[in-house]
């Protein structure tokens, strides 16, 4: 039997990807699902919750964003929230049975200064409640990262949303290789890497390969890897956009996990638009993460019931305890 550590590769082709994500469905699926009982628990889920500490305003123009001070998409410009309000909501997120709270703020860069020490004391009071944290803030600073690992968190996101090809057509203020320094300044500080994609911005599947190619020749992988499906906000350059076909998404969930079996595979954005049917084959192609609580960032998501009912209907269950990754000299989860 091959070793585990054996099936970590950082080296795949677009051709090896694109005969992967296009096989046939039933052989894609149960591959995953194969390497996903290799390393995971089959019947366990992580659930997360998203804080949308910082709303609106971000001066970037992503095209799929309603926080973008570039759209009119109602969604208010509002202050960073206080410490008490946002472990008030970590201490619900964890009476709701997550396990991973998530801070999202609408900028492009970290400030300094005040702002930044409360965002560090969120962190440090969200661990202190035995909660993995992860923030997604924007750019940031060597020594913001540092700082960051220091207050013990746990995860930083940053997406690279779609291929470095696709990539201007989609977001014109930032560029790829910033997203990318960006996760490299992580990943020296000793955080954990989360990353992923969205897809139905009209990317085709190549894009889609060439996205999952960047996160997995990346060395180490993302320990997390959010795979968004696109919500169609009014307002923004892509409300028009038609609806993706749900075995898309489970062929993107199914390569990532095949791709990078040890990460944790994260069903995000979009779900509410899910059939139960189509959620339950993304747990089946690997999937072991979501997101609970009846909005994300700004966008509506499945009620907490509504989950535990599918999770019980499915034989699955919430992940007890928080995941441990010791990354580096600085931070663990």
């Amino acid at each position: 039997m091959q070793n585990l550590e054996d099936q970590i590769r950082h080296d795949w082709t677009l051709a090896e990807i694109e005969e992967i994500y296009t096989s046939p469905f039933t052989t894609l699926v149960f591959n995953a699902q194969a390497l996903h009982r290799e390393r995971h628990q089959p019947d366990e889920v992580q659930g997360c919750v998203l804080l949308n500490i910082k709303s609106g305003g971000c001066p970037e123009d992503c095209a799929y964003c309603p926080q973008s001070a570039h759209y009119k998409t109602g969604v208010a410009n509002e202050e960073l929230l206080d410490v008490e309000e946002t472990l008030s909501a970590a201490k619900r997120a964890r009476a709701q049975g997550a396990t991973r709270f998530c801070m999202g703020a609408a900028w492009r860069d970290i400030p300094t200064g005040p702002l930044f020490e409360r965002v560090l004391e969120m962190v440090r009071g969200v661990r202190e409640l035995g909660l993995e944290a992860c923030c997604t803030l924007g750019m940031l600073t060597d020594s913001q990262a540092t700082e960051l690992a220091e207050a013990g968190l746990t995860a930083y996101n940053h997406n690279l949303d779609t291929s470095p090809e696709f990539y201007d057509r989609i977001i014109t203020t930032r560029t790829y290789n910033e997203r990318q320094e960006t996760l490299s300044r992580v990943r020296r500080a000793g955080i954990t890497v989360c990353s992923g994609g969205i897809i139905g911005m009209g990317e085709d599947r190549r894009a889609r390969w060439r996205l999952l190619q960047e996160l997995a020749t990346l060395d180490p992988h993302p320990e997390s890897v959010p795979i968004n499906l696109l919500v169609r906000v009014a307002g923004t350059p892509l409300e028009g956009r038609p609806p993706e076909d749900p075995l898309e998404l489970v062929r993107m969930i199914a390569t990532a996990r095949i791709l990078m079996p040890a990460a944790f595979v994260r069903l995000s954005a979009g779900r509410l638009s899910l059939p139960d049917e189509a959620q339950a084959l993304c747990f089946l192609a690997g999937a072991n993460s979501v997101f609970m609580g009846d909005k994300l960032l700004t966008t509506s998501n499945p009620e907490v019931e509504a989950d535990l009912h599918l999770f019980k209907r499915l034989g699955l269950r919430l992940q007890a305890e928080p995941s441990v990754h010791v990354v580096g000299t600085h931070g663990q989860s």
